[in-house]
C-alpha cells in the first residue's frame, strides 16, 4: 500500500521525583508516552509538565527535545517505537490533535487517572488527561485500537507489550538521531 505512514510513540523515563513515584509502583521502565508524527520527533505532544520547573503545573504541551522538560533532564532514558498506519488515520489523528490544541487551555492533567490506574478503575473527566490516555484517546479516536481497554486504564508499559509498535531505538533519548 503506497499510503502508508508511520507515526512514532516515545516513551521516556526522566527520573524525577514523580517519576520514581510512579516507578516505584509500575516497576516499568518508562513512564511518560508521547506521540510524534514524524521520525525526528519534532512534532511531539502529550500530557505533561507545562513548565519544566512545576510538576505540579500539567495539561496538553507540545514537547521540545531541545528546550522544553526533557532539556533539564540530560540523562532521560527512552525507546521509542514505530507504528504504521494509513494515510486517513494520520489525517484523523492530525483532526483529533488540533481540538486539543485550540482548546489547550482548558486540559487539565489527569493525577486522578493516574491513581485509577493502580486501582484497575478508569477515572475519566473531561478536559483530563495522563500521557498514555492522551496517546491512547489520539489513537482510538482515529480508528487504531491496540488494546482492549479504555484509554482511561492505557499505560506506557502497555505501548511496549503492543505486537504492532517496531521498536526503532532505545538508549539515551539525548543520543537519539533519527535514521
Amino acid at each position: 500500500m503506497s499510503n502508508n505512514r508511520s507515526i512514532y510513540i516515545l516513551l521516556t523515563n526522566t527520573g524525577t521525583l514523580f517519576t520514581r513515584m510512579i516507578q516505584g509502583y509500575t516497576k516499568a521502565p518508562y513512564n511518560h508516552a508521547s506521540i510524534s508524527f514524524d521520525p525526528e520527533l519534532s512534532e511531539l505532544y502529550s500530557f505533561g509538565r507545562k513548565h519544566p520547573n512545576n510538576p505540579l503545573n500539567g495539561g496538553f504541551v507540545k514537547e521540545d527535545l531541545k528546550t522544553g522538560t526533557f532539556s533539564k533532564y540530560p540523562n532521560t532514558t527512552c525507546v521509542i517505537y514505530e507504528l504504521q498506519v494509513t494515510e486517513r488515520e494520520v489525517e484523523k489523528m492530525e483532526r483529533v490533535l488540533q481540538i486539543f490544541v485550540r482548546s489547550r487551555q482548558k486540559y487539565m492533567y489527569n493525577i486522578l487517572g493516574v491513581i485509577g490506574i493502580a486501582l484497575k478503575e478508569p477515572v475519566e473527566f473531561s478536559n483530563s488527561y495522563f500521557c498514555s490516555q492522551f496517546v491512547a484517546e489520539i489513537l482510538e479516536r482515529s480508528g487504531i485500537k491496540l488494546w482492549n481497554k479504555l484509554p482511561a486504564l492505557v499505560t506506557p508499559d502497555d505501548f511496549r507489550q503492543s505486537e504492532r509498535l517496531v521498536l526503532v531505538y532505545e538508549g539515551k533519548l539525548s543520543d537519539y538521531k533519527s535514521r
